[in-house]
């Protein structure tokens, strides 16, 4: 069954509302009973690293989250600021990551000498993903494989093998991350209609 994880970030009832639509059996995970149950598990997230990672360490969930990752190989589906929290760390903050996919999240450097373009910040609205690896996640989606985005930071992989999708912002980045039984998007699937829709549907059947 699909646990959302609930440490007070994210807007859980977005998702919820998705798996209602869908049919899909998924539960709130509040506590570390909660998370024996899930056979898959969502971490959502917004705002601030540093907010979102001291939120996730005071829910008193980090340690069997950890475990149930990284131990027990259950399916984990970070999206947004949780997404980035998968990393080992982030200019936007001091506090250590999961280290779950080794890599920084870094800020949209416009004025670096090979950026093409000098785009606003946030990056947001709709946006393009790149396929660069075959996975599950990508099934039917539309031909234009639009998602909408809002964020100023990128998860920068250091193993590019585990970069399965990307966007361009000024420069080509990873917007979908994977190693193993740990999946991360940057953008939000619950606001990106069909094609949100048909990647939190895939996480959850396949």
């Amino acid at each position: 069954m699909i646990g959302i994880i609930n440490y007070g970030l994210g807007n859980i009832k977005a998702f919820s509302n998705v798996y209602d639509r869908l049919n899909i059996a998924h539960f709130y995970i509040s506590t570390r009973e909660d998370l024996k149950s899930a056979t898959k598990i969502i971490l959502p997230g917004v705002g601030a690293f540093d907010h979102a990672m001291g939120m996730l360490n005071k829910s008193g969930l980090r340690d069997d989250l950890d475990e149930a990752v990284l131990e027990k190989k259950i399916p984990v589906l970070g999206i947004c600021v949780g997404m980035q929290m998968m990393a080992n760390s982030s200019e936007e903050g001091t506090m250590p990551g999961l280290n779950w996919i080794a890599g920084t999240v870094k800020k949209f450097d416009f004025l670096a000498p090979d950026v093409k373009a000098r785009n606003p910040l946030p990056h947001m609205g709709w946006n393009q993903i790149i396929i660069q690896q075959d996975s599950f996640l990508f099934n039917d989606l539309d031909e234009e494989k639009r998602f909408y985005f809002l964020h100023s930071y990128y998860f920068d992989c250091v193993d590019k093998q585990h970069s399965a999708a990307s966007a361009k912002y000024g420069f080509e980045y990873s917007c979908v991350v994977n190693k193993e039984n740990i999946y991360g998007i940057q953008c939000h699937p619950e606001k990106s209609h069909h094609n949100g829709v048909s990647f939190l549907k895939n996480f959850a059947v396949n």
